[in-house]
This record gives structure tokens, sequence and C-alpha cells, in this order.
């Protein structure tokens, strides 16, 4: 039978903070329902009596100091009607707290058939139902996979699915008018052009034979944008406002980034840099024939980027959007994306170890007009709320379009995907960012990242003929189908219900076993070669590594986490937690063994390796598919696109220091007459306040090697430029990692260029070295489909080559997002997102005791404002070398990038850091232009140990150095203001930049 057992706190420890919480969310909507009673909710289908039962309740579920518990019959619930609300996972729906108390009830010795949970919400006083349930559905729950009860809810049976009959489906493709093609492309949700979808009818055509249903959907995953990269991999002519070509490209990605990439690998070591000017030593000689430069170990080959750590270890670093199953469910969404980038960094070469993660996310504001007050996360009398606490954007906002989740409860559940994925996996979360823009509003971004190290000699793998093919960790389900092409689609108001297929549900603890497996299993040489079942799942995983050389699979033998799954399904489900290997043969006993060893499934499903190179699918004996991989991965048509550049550049590898056209930060603060006023409220904006209250739920201290924090200072409240991770106890070397990104930048450009640098600024300003530094891209763009968007595209390219190559930064690693854009299908209005590129970096320091941070040391120190002294790319590459070595000889005590809220934010947060006052010697710092944007700047406080000769001996030609402030010992930030002397106490700003003024 089923029981149910309610947990919840005890009534007399006072506040239930739990319920608190959504009492506040509630008041927000103008909902009053009083004191709020919040249980987690345990259904046990089990054969054991209900004294062992009782036994579970009190032993496991519940603390017996903080929790009570009660089992159904109890207590009368028919009392509630009109003030219960309960929110319980759709059947299907991957529930890790549930499989984790399976296993604990198990060890107890215990039968137990299925475990479910869910939570339920008592309130003090009634109210309308209707109101309740939306209430309900825009602050507790996710329609796509939660249903929501307003009674009490026992079932008496779970839900169960009837099993598929293999029976083999044909699609009636050969016949379709183009006409046709589209619609079944739309409707199938395969995604492929009209060019694609003729493509996939001529071949089948010269089969004499239609496709199974199999067939197209491995197509459609394997040609995807998500996959493939097909519009950056595709050719283009760029054309002026005229239509002449003015330059052509056969392959855009590989024409550009990636030949940056190899133009600076080529480069001999040690023989300089790029520098400001011909014949100043700072270019390289050619390099000598076969000789290449040893930093560079893998780059756009593998699931992530390798680099050199030391002679015996590299690291790698792959950073992945997941924007569509995040706009849908965002924890979810965000849970699975760290997860999957985890999952990248396992299987890189033969496996590396994760040893920190990052994220960064770009959302709509999350206060809306009219909803300030109790409820969003605002301190009030100085009460600190564990949520969200911003100043809302002063101009009117639009209402939120229908169908979109609003965005408080995006990042809210962002972060907390992020960090439930991440702590439970034992990684630290250790850099990132919030970007706060109006038009992601119905399309929010979510970059996750995750750095790795392995031995350099576990760099290369390969596919063996004849291996087994493995599949390891979770099981397969319904979750996350047609992710990969999902991708491609336009998101509208009706996507939560036509995707809701494709949103995915992780399980952390699963891939922590996993993951432990697979470090062991590679230390052994049990596998050759290995990778994730990301987009597309099996049918992306084995597609890719028997690529040259075909594979069988026997579908039915895949682990299911419920029965009733089609074997298109099984194909290709991104359901999480899984790993695809390669198997010798001979070590396929010993790998299942260790993996039984660690409660950790393994399963062999067919072996690599066709006479004919094909993939074939089989199924209870049939086959139900099969395909040349040589069309599956060189098939697919790549049309020349069109590129229109409307505006020329005046000057290739020019970097402007105007602030961008529209910087949200000085747009905000203009109306406030004093200075005081315009500090707060730039301090205050979104896109420059603490993000501590994300920070602080992120575990950034697991495994100990976090040298460099997010955030830094004596009291760890400062907005830290990078970290350094130390990840060898053995060793003084470190790993930085950083980010930088600028949509508000409005030409692209500009706007790329503005990424890269800010992104080297912020390694640097920790101590990076140039040399030792490599740096990874993100693009996620509103749409390539005319000539204009992949124009601005095509110029991003331009500028992270530009950069590159003038930097002497490598790229080694990258993804795109090409299709952010929202319709609402009842009024056909558009949104857009700002075309945005996060560039993100990782370096390597030999001695992390030479790193810097970014809070004031001492008082009576001078602060300069260190910036380049021209705009091109060369003097800038030249100053941030000439900072990193000023950094290295210690001539600086503290450093902190400029960037959003310019030059006056940027020394209020060292103070602030610091707990160390500043007195401001000059008008940069409060004049018109304090803050505005700029790039290639610094804020430095300079050592007692610091040359001006010796400064200027590296950086005189190419950087200015100007006094503006010195630190006191008054804590406050000191200025003069229409000749009168003023004082802002630094609690003063540490409130604003907190979120805890109340405006």
């Amino acid at each position: 039978m089923i029981y149910r057992i309610d947990v919840s706190a005890r009534p007399e420890h006072g506040l239930d903070r739990a319920g608190d919480a959504v009492r506040r969310q509630f008041a927000a909507l103008g909902l009053d329902v009083g004191d709020t009673r919040y249980s987690r909710v345990f259904f046990l289908e089990t054969p054991e009596p209900r004294d062992a039962v009782e036994r579970i309740a009190r032993t496991l579920l519940a603390d017996p100091i903080a929790e009570t518990y009660a089992i159904a019959g109890d207590a009368a619930h028919s009392e509630d009607d009109g003030r219960r609300l309960e929110v319980h996972l759709k059947p299907g729906v991957m529930d890790p707290v549930a499989n984790s108390t399976e296993v604990a009830v198990r060890d107890m010795g215990l039968r137990v058939d299925q475990v479910r949970t869910g939570r339920a919400y008592v309130f003090a006083n009634r109210a309308d139902a209707a109101a309740l349930r939306a209430a309900a559905a825009r602050t507790l729950a996710n329609g796509v996979i939660e249903h929501v009860h307003d009674t009490f809810y026992l079932p008496a049976t779970f839900p169960v699915a009837a099993p598929h009959a293999t029976a083999v489906r044909h699609v009636p493709l050969r016949s379709l008018t183009d006409d046709d093609l589209k619609k079944l492309s739309r409707d199938g949700h395969l995604f492929l052009s009209i060019a694609e979808m003729k493509a996939v009818q001529t071949y089948f055509a010269d089969k004499g034979r239609d496709p199974t249903d199999i067939e197209l959907e491995t197509v459609a995953q394997t040609w995807s944008e998500h996959c493939v990269h097909k519009t950056l991999k595709s050719a283009v002519d760029v054309v002026d406002e005229n239509g002449n070509v003015v330059r052509s490209y056969k392959n855009l990605i590989k024409d550009t980034i990636f030949a940056s990439t190899m133009e600076i690998m080529g480069r001999v070591p040690g023989s300089g840099s790029r520098g400001p000017a011909e014949g100043a030593g700072d270019f390289p000689r050619n390099p000598e024939p076969g000789t290449r430069n040893p930093f560079c170990l893998s780059v756009f080959k593998d699931n992530a980027g390798v680099i050199a750590f030391d002679e015996a270890d590299a690291v790698c670093f792959k950073v992945e959007t997941h924007n569509r199953p995040s706009a849908i469910e965002p924890y979810g969404g965000a849970a699975t994306g760290i997860g999957g980038c985890i999952r990248d960094v396992l299987g890189t070469g033969l496996g590396a170890r994760p040893i920190a993660n990052t994220d960064t996310f770009c959302v709509a504001y999350p206060e809306r007009e009219g909803e300030r007050g109790e409820g969003l996360g605002v301190r009030k009398n100085g009460a600190e709320s564990p949520s969200l606490s911003l100043t809302p954007h002063p101009s009117p906002l639009a209402p939120l379009p229908p169908g979109v989740i609003h965005p408080r409860r995006v990042l809210e559940q962002v972060v907390a995907g992020v960090r439930d994925y991440g702590n439970r996996m034992g990684i630290p979360t250790v850099n990132g960012a919030v970007y706060f823009d109006e038009n992601y509003v119905g399309n929010p971004l979510v970059f996750a990242g995750c750095i790795g190290i392995l031995p350099r000699d576990k760099i290369d793998k390969e596919v063996g003929r004849g291996d087994a093919i493995v599949v390891m960790g979770g099981r397969t389900g319904r979750d996350g189908i047609h992710g990969a092409t999902f991708s491609s689609a336009e998101l509208t108001d009706k996507h939560q219900d036509e995707f809701s297929h494709a949103v995915q549900i992780g399980n952390a603890i699963t891939q922590k076993k996993m993951a432990d497996v697979l470090l062991q299993a590679r230390d052994r040489g049990l596998y050759s070669a290995l990778t994730d079942c990301g987009a597309g799942g099996l049918s992306s995983a084995i597609g890719e590594m028997g690529g040259e050389i075909g594979a069988t699979v026997e579908l039915e033998k895949v682990t299911l986490k419920y029965t009733g799954l089609r074997y298109d399904e099984i194909w290709i489900s991104e359901a999480q937690e899984r790993m695809v290997l390669s198997v010798p043969q001979e070590h396929v006993a010993a790998l299942l063994q260790l993996a039984g060893e660690e409660n950790v499934e393994a399963t062999v499903i067919g072996a690599f390796g066709t006479p004919g190179e094909e993939l074939i699918l089989n199924h209870a004996g049939v086959e139900v598919g099969r395909m040349a991989m040589g069309f599956l991965h060189d098939g697919i048509p790549m049309p020349k696109r069109i590129a229109r550049v409307t505006a020329a550049k005046d000057e290739v590898g020019r970097m402007k220091n105007e602030k961008g056209e529209s910087d949200p930060v000085s747009s905000f603060i203009l109306h406030p007459s004093s200075f005081d006023e315009r500090l707060k409220r730039a301090l205050s904006h979104p896109n420059v306040a603490s993000k501590h209250w994300i920070v602080r739920q992120y575990d950034h201290e697991v495994q100990g090697g976090t040298a460099i924090k997010p955030l830094v200072g004596p009291q760890q409240i400062g907005p830290s430029d990078a970290s350094v991770i130390r990840p060898k106890a053995t060793s003084m070397k470190g790993v930085i990692a950083a980010c930088g990104l600028a949509p508000h930048v409005a030409d692209p450009y500009d706007m790329a260029l503005a990424a890269i640098d800010e992104a080297i600024r912020n390694a640097v300003c920790v101590g990076a070295d140039l040399d030792r530094l490599a740096i990874l891209d993100n693009f996620c763009w509103p749409g390539t489909d005319n000539e204009e968007a992949m124009g601005q595209l095509v110029r991003a390219c331009e500028a992270c080559r530009d950069a590159a190559l003038a930097y002497g930064v490598p790229f080694i690693s990258g993804k795109d997002s090409l299709h952010n854009q929202f319709t609402d299908s009842a009024t056909g209005r558009v949104i857009k997102i700002p075309p945005t590129l996060l560039i993100s970096a990782i370096g390597v320091i030999d001695d992390l005791r030479r790193c810097v941070t970014m809070d004031f040391k001492q008082t009576d120190s001078t602060v300069v404002l260190i910036r380049p002294a021209a705009t091109n790319l060369r003097t800038i590459s030249a100053f941030h070398r000439a900072m990193s070595k000023g950094i290295a000889a210690r001539q600086f005590a503290a450093v902190h990038d400029v960037a959003d809220g310019g030059i006056a934010c940027a020394i209020a947060e060292m103070a602030i850091a610091s707990g160390i006052g500043v007195e401001i010697e000059s008008d940069l710092c409060t004049g018109p232009a304090a803050f505005d944007y700029v790039n290639g700047c610094y804020i430095a406080e300079l050592a007692e140990s610091f040359s001006l000769d010796a400064w200027n001996h590296v950086a005189a030609d190419f950087s200015e150095l100007v006094t503006v402030a010195c630190t006191t010992d008054t804590a406050t930030f000191a200025y003069e203001e229409s000749g009168d002397d003023r004082q802002i106490p630094l609690t003063d700003l540490t409130a604003a930049w907190r979120g805890t003024l109340d405006w």
C-alpha cells in the first residue's frame, strides 16, 4: 500500500522559515494567507507494516530535534479546504530525493517498491482557490513538471506506463513536396531547413525506401545547430550596404577564431609577445619547422579545451549554454546545464577530475513595476532576507508576456540549480556574473562552466573497432526528448506545453558516484575512449564516437527509469548522468565489476565497428534503423550565407574607450543632482550591486583549493575580479578563472572586444600572465535568419580573431546558441535578446603567492588610475602585459578593473571590500564620466615598493598613470563638491551596494 508521511518544523521552535518565505511571496502578489506551515511529503509504496513505516519516518525522514512527522490518517485534513496547496512531481519526472530515500530504506533492511515526494503548504487564512492556484503557478510550481493540488493528496496507486511493442514506423518522406517537408520539420520538432530535409529525402530515395522514425530523428539530432554548429561553420560572403562582396570565408569560425588560435599555437615559446609597434622586440620570430606552442594541448576537438598546467598534468575548461531548458524549467535547466558541463570535463581525454565550476546568468529585471516590497527579498529595518535584494530598474517595464516565468523566479531557480548540483558533487563554484537587461525576459541565458585537471598522458583517446559500447550512470527516461533540436526553435508563449518533454531533471549524487568510478577506471586503463550523453542522448554520443568505424546498438538493453518508452525515445532521450564508454572486450568484466562495487549501473548495449561503417539500431531483435556514418556526419548541405555589414570599421583592431550606446548604469543615475546620491544609485544598480546572496549559496571552499575566493577582503564581502584555484596540494601553481561580457555595447565588433578585454583584465587583476592565458567563447544571438543579423555575428567573430591575435591569447573551446528570441503568439510581439558574447578565461600562474586581490590593504597609500595610452589593440595588449609584470613584481598592493559603474564604483568597491577609507583627488572620479563604462582600465593601490622609474621603464610608451585618490583611516569616501569637502560613510555605500537601503 501507499503511505503518506508529512515532515514539518516543530511549531514550538517558532518561525517556520520555509513557510514564511511563501507567505512573503504571496503577500508581494497581494494575497494575504497569514502564517504558513510547510511540510516535506513522502509517499512510500511498501508491503511493510505500519510500525515499519513509523520507524522510517522517525529515524530516516524527520530530524527528531527540529522536526515532527505525521503519517496519513494521524490527523484530520478536511478543515484545510481553502487553506492548503500541495505541489507534486508529474509521473516520470526525475526525483533525486525519492531515489535517495529508496536506497536508504533498503539499507535499513526494509522493502520498498517506490518512493515519491512533494511539498505541502497550509495557510492560517482561507483564500479563493483560483487565487491560490494563480499564486502557486507564479511562485511555487512549474506546470511543466509539477501538479498543483488544493486538497490533501494521497493516491491509491501510482500510475504505470504500459510497455510498447516493437513496431517499426516509417515516415513517408520520398513523396513529400517542399511545403510538406517544411511542415514535417516543424511539426515533428526536427527543425531542419528545407535544403537539409531535401538532402535526407534524396538519401533515402537513393536507398529505395522511406526512413524509419528513428533514422529521421538521428539525422535531426546530428544536424542540429546545437550539435554541428552549422551557422558558424558555414561559408559566408560579407557584403556592404550596396551588396558588393568585400570579403569571403569558406568556414566562418575556422577562418576567424580557429585560425587565430592556430597562428598563436605556432609561435615559438619564449620568443616574445605582440607589442605596440614593429621593431620594439615584442613580435615573435617565425617558428622553426615542427615547433609548436606547448601551452595549448587540445583545442576545438574534444569536449573541453586543454592547456598545460605542469609537466605531469593539464587543465581543461568548458562552458555551455542551457538557455531553452532554463526558460521552461529554470531549476532543472540550470542544474542539468552545470551537470552536463561537468560531464564534458569528465569526458575530456580519458577523463578529467572536476575542480571548479563557473556560472553566468543574463535575465530580465527581477523587480517589476508595482511589485517592490515585502516578499521580494528586500531588507526592511535591517532584517536580512535570504532572497533577492535589488533596486528595480527605474524605467517603466512592459507587462510580462504570457507564458513567461517571472524573472525573479527564473534567477532564484537557476541559482538554486547550479548551487544544488555543484554543492552535492563537491565541486566549488568560484566565478561568474549576473547581467540584467529587459530583453532577456522571454529568453534568459544560462551559461555553466567546469574546469578539470587530468594527466597529460590521458589527453588522447581512440575508439577501438570491436570495443563494447557501455552506458554508465543514470537510467534513461523520457526527460530531455528533442532538447538538441529544441535549441533551434523560437520560443513562444506556448513553449511550456509544446516542449515540456525537453525538460531534464538531474541527480547530482548519481553523477558523483559515476565520476568516482570513471576516474578509477581511467587509472586502471579499463576503457579506450568516452564521452557524455548530452544533447541528442545516445544518438549523439554513439554517433560521434563511432563516426569513423560505425556501431551496432541493441536498444532494448538500455536500462530505463520506467516502462513505456518507445525505441526512438530511448535513442534520443537526454536523460542526465550518463556516459558512453568504448571498452576493449578483455576489460568489460573488470569495468562492470568496478561499477557494481560502487553501486553504479553499467550496461553493455552494443559494439563499435561495422563492415560498412554504418550505424545499425536494433530493438528486441528487430532492426529499426541503418544509416551510413558518412552521410550522418558529412551529408549535411552547407549553403553559403550572406552577411550584410552596414557600417564599416574605421580601423580594424580599434578598441573604443567611449561608453556603450546604452550604458545601463550611466542612464540609471543621471537624474540625482548630488554625487552622494549618484554614487549610491550606481552601486545599487542590479548590474553593479553585490551578488553576495548568490555567492554565499555556493560552496566555494570544498576541495580546499580555492586560494582567491569570489568574495575577498577582511570581511569577505568584496567582489573579486577573478578566482584562483590550487588544484595540487604539493604545488604552489594556481589556475585562474575569470569572465567578461558587455551586452550593452551596441556595435557587435566593439561588444566582442569589450567582453574579451574585460575577461583578460579580470584575470590580470589577480596576477595572470597573458602567455599562460586562454579564452573560451559562448555566442548567444537573437537569430541569424537575415543578412543583417548574420553580419553582426560575422563582425563579432572578426573581433575575436583580431583581439586574440593582438593579445596573443588563444581560444581553446566554445559554444553557440543562435536562436534566442521570444514571440507572443497573441500579439505578435517579438522580443530579441541583445547579441551576447560571454568570454571565459583560464590561466596558469606559477606561484599563487604572488596573486593580489582588489581590496585596499593599508591607509596612506596612493591610488592610481592606469589606462592604455592608445585605443588600438596592440597597445592595449602590451599595456595588459605590463600590468601583469607589475603585479608579479609586487608593485601593486591591490588591483581592480574598471567596468560597469565606471571609475567611481571601482574605487568605492575597493573601499567597501577593505573597510579602509579613501579620499578622492581627481575629478575623474566624480565628474560627468565617473560612472561611464570604459575598457582597458585599472584602479591600483601602489605598494610601498612601487618604483615609478621601474614602471615607466616597462610601460611608459603605452600607458598612462594618474593619481586619483589616497587611502585613509576614516572609513569614509571623501570628495570635494562645489568647493565643499564631503564624506560618505562606507557603511552607507556598503548598504547601497548590498541592497539594504530603502529607497
